[in-house]
This record gives C-alpha cells, sequence and structure tokens, in this order.
C-alpha cells in the first residue's frame, strides 16, 4: 500500500482502490474493480452530505478482505469528530460493501449519503493503450437495482448494483437520506455482480460455477496454509514473514477457464492477473519446496495449450509454450492476440526445466509419463523454430509486425536490448539467458 493504492483479489476478479475506499479511475490508471480482463467499477465514491471521505485507517484482513475508517471531513486536532463510517469491503461472489455511518453527537443529525457509480467497461489493454470505445453504454434502474451496461455486436457486459437498505437510484449512483439517532448507527450492505451474456452471472458463464464466498475463500486459504510445510522457529518475526508469503503466493492463485478447477500462479496485480507461460513457471519452481500442486497445474495447463499450427498473428508454433492468455473485449475481436499469445523464446525450454524439477521433488512420475508427447514437442521447437539462424543458438524475432512483442525474453519491453550507447540491438535476437534455458532443458529431457 506504499502508492497509496488498496488491492483485493479473488483470481482475477479484484478491485484497486484509494486509501479512502474510493475509485476514481482515469482512462489510463488500473483503478477500479476488474473481471476477467474487464473493469466493471470506473467510479465508486462515498460523500456525506456532499463531502467526500478522508481516511483515519486502513485495515487489510486478508487478500481478499478489508475495512476503511474514514470521516467527512479533514481530521485534525481542533475539529471534532461528529459522523464517521466504515467500509467493509470483500471481494468473492461479488463485489460486496458493508457501510456503516456513526453519529458521534449526543442528539439526532440528519445525513445524506451518496455513492456515486460508473462503469467504463475498459479492456485492460485499452487502459494501457488508451482508445475510445466502439461499443455503445447503457444505464438502467430496475427492480431497486442500478444497471450498467455495454454491448458491442456479441460482446455484452453488465454491472449490477443493489442495496440492502432502500436508496434513491439515479444512473449515476446510490443516495440515502438518513436521520440518525443520538450515538446512532445506520448500516447497509451494497452488492455489485459482474454480468455477461444473457446477463449471466460472468464468472458462472465462463467458468461454469459462480464466484466464491468470503467464508469459503477463507476455508480455501485456512486449508492452503495447513497444507504447506510448517515452520517451527524461535523468531516470531520469521514465522510471521513465512505465513505472509504463503498468504501472498495464495493470494497470487489464478483458476483458469481451462484449468478444470486447480489453481495456477498468475503474473501479478493489476496489469497481469492471467496465465503467464514464463510468470507461471518461474513462479512454480520457487514455490515447489512449498506448494508442489501449483506446479502440476502449470505444467498440465500450459500442455493442453501447447501451440500445434503456424499463426503469425498469434505467433503459435508447434510445440510452442504460450506467453499470455486474456479474455477481454479487445482479445474477441482479434484487436490484440492473446487468445492465446505464444510470443515467448523462453516458456518454452522452461517448461522442461518445471517438469523435470518437479519429479525430482516429488517423485510424481505418472504426470511425467502423461506429458512426455508435450516435453518432447518442447524440445523439438527449440531446435526446428527456436533456431532461426539454423546455429544452434536460440533466436527470436516477431512474426505478427502489427502489435506482437519485439522483444520475447524475460525483459520484454521494446527498448530493453540495447547497446552501452542505447543503440537497440538488431534482429533476430539471441540472449544470453535463453541459451542457459534450452542447454538446461536438453539436459533434463
Amino acid at each position: 500500500m506504499s502508492d497509496g493504492l488498496v488491492r483485493l483479489l479473488d483470481g482475477n476478479t479484484f478491485v484497486v482502490s484509494e486509501e479512502t475506499g474510493d475509485i476514481d479511475a482515469s482512462p489510463a490508471i488500473p483503478t477500479g474493480f476488474f473481471s476477467f480482463d474487464t473493469r466493471f467499477l470506473s467510479k465508486w465514491i462515498l460523500s456525506i452530505n456532499g463531502e467526500r471521505v478522508n481516511a483515519l485507517n486502513v485495515e487489510e484482513v486478508d487478500y481478499f478482505e478489508s475495512r476503511f475508517l474514514v470521516v467527512p471531513t479533514v481530521p485534525t486536532p481542533l475539529v471534532d469528530i461528529s459522523v464517521s463510517a466504515i467500509r467493509e469491503r470483500s471481494i468473492g461472489e461479488s463485489f460486496n460493501e458493508r457501510l456503516t455511518v456513526i453519529n458521534h453527537e449526543p442528539g439526532p443529525v440528519d445525513l445524506r449519503i451518496r455513492i456515486d457509480i460508473e462503469s467504463d467497461f475498459a479492456d485492460l489493454f485499452e487502459i494501457k493503450d488508451v482508445r475510445n470505445k466502439k461499443g455503445g453504454h447503457y444505464a438502467r434502474i430496475e427492480d431497486g437495482c442500478l444497471r450498467l451496461g455495454y454491448r458491442r455486436e456479441t460482446f455484452h457486459r453488465e454491472t449490477l448494483v443493489s442495496s440492502t437498505e432502500p436508496a434513491q437510484i439515479d444512473e449515476r449512483g446510490l443516495t440515502y437520506d438518513v436521520r440518525l439517532g443520538p450515538h446512532g448507527e445506520w448500516v447497509t450492505d451494497i452488492h455489485v455482480r459482474t454480468l455477461g451474456v444473457d446477463g449471466r452471472d460472468l464468472r458462472e458463464t465462463l467458468q461454469g460455477s459462480p464466484g466464491r464466498a468470503r467464508r469459503q475463500i477463507r476455508q480455501d486459504l485456512d486449508r492452503w496454509l495447513a497444507e504447506a510445510p510448517r515452520l517451527t522457529c524461535d523468531s516470531p518475526a520469521l514465522a510471521m514473514t513465512y505465513r505472509r508469503s504463503l498468504a501472498d503466493l495464495a493470494a497470487l492463485r489464478f483458476m483458469p477457464l481451462t484449468g478444470g478447477g486447480h489453481a495456477l500462479p498468475a503474473a501479478g496485480l493489476p496489469w497481469f492477473m492471467a496465465i503467464f507461460g514464463r510468470d507461471s513457471i518461474f513462479t512454480s519452481l520457487q514455490a515447489l519446496p512449498f506448494a508442489p500442486d501449483l506446479a502440476v497445474t502449470t505444467l498440465r495447463l500450459l500442455a493442453l495449450l501447447q501451440g500445434v499450427v503456424l499463426d503469425n498473428f498469434r505467433e503459435e508454433e508447434p510445440g510452442k509454450m504460450l506467453h499470455e492468455l486474456r479474455y477481454g473485449e479487445t482479445i474477441g475481436f482479434e484487436e490484440q492476440p492473446h487468445a492465446p499469445y505464444y510470443g515467448s523464446a523462453d516458456s518454452t525450454p522452461l517448461y522442461v526445466i518445471l517438469l523435470d524439477e518437479y519429479e525430482r521433488w516429488t517423485g510424481d512420475d505418472a504426470t511425467v509419463r502423461l506429458l512426455e508427447r508435450s516435453a518432447r514437442a518442447a524440445l523439438h521447437w527449440i531446435d526446428e523454430y527456436g533456431d532461426i539462424m539454423g546455429d544452434g543458438y536460440v533466436w527470436y524475432q516477431r512474426r505478427n509486425t502489427r502489435n506482437g512483442l519485439e522483444n520475447q525474453c524475460w525483459k520484454d519491453s521494446w527498448d530493453s536490448i540495447s547497446f552501452r550507447d542505447g543503440r537497440l540491438a538488431g534482429l533476430p535476437r539471441a540472449t544470453c539467458e535463453l541459451q542457459g534455458y534450452a542447454y538446461d532443458a536438453k539436459i533434463r529431457g
């Protein structure tokens, strides 16, 4: 939270907000409520009697739950706080916020509580590279709920907002006129659902099951921690660091649509809560002593999505392992190649390295036999397609010259491979780590 942002997540459904709990996203800043690479809330601003709130304290309970203590005035030693609010937020089956407003005065107070709400339905790639939306937005008030929507041909997404306390609903938010007695409290639970085609829950539509309730996520985290190796030591700080590291690793788990309910590590919030060949493999390698199940899911899923044809747009080649898989609007209309995209020269040899290292830690030779064909295809790719120049080295040069990655190694920004004077290296390129990976993969294979 050093950057002033608070993050909650459950797989690739997550929210990034200010320390007050507010969301006020610009097109270029990845704050908001996201699911499957689409932003479902771009504005979520609380005000009390027309004043935006200020943060007194933020408690990050777990990676899927946080609590904000806020006041509608700037707190100073000379100003008594007459009204405060607690925003208890969780992410799971939906975006849930319990709002509690407290009167600290000995007499009654009249309050106008307002939440301004907007959904721009931006694709994550549109936030990185701002573009005008090609579909149409709409807002409706239906059955005591606010329904915000976006449609572009067959691509359809909606944000549905409901409240347990009656609200005055307009197309831009919810308003509550509340009279609080002396030292009284007022509470409402606000739910935000993400909907896809035919108005169905997005995760139920895509995954076959809805998101998990907060209780289920907590039970899953407790089970994850119980199954990890136990650390016994005399240092409370080390024990706390170990447990927090395991919890942070649990937060990065992501259940892809083709994963059969099993999790693999995503690459990081907010930009990269998705499958990444290189990143998922590296994390699985490092977590083998503690959570080998991550590795077996990564291995099986990458094998399932292994390249089988030549496709210049997606840079797919037989035997090649993917770089990245996304689900947003720009992917559906092939404005980006990430369905999946194979522009990575290192994920393929790294796959063989992970398979061997997994077997060394677990003795699970049955999985090795199951994935033997994929491993052999990966080794064949190193010689057949990785060796562009025919000299025994692994090279890369993008096939997709419109929007493929210029660099397809771990430093994959376009200007990362340069000489001391700043000149970019020529193409194709053969970075040193690629040769080490290829050698290691062949020895292990």
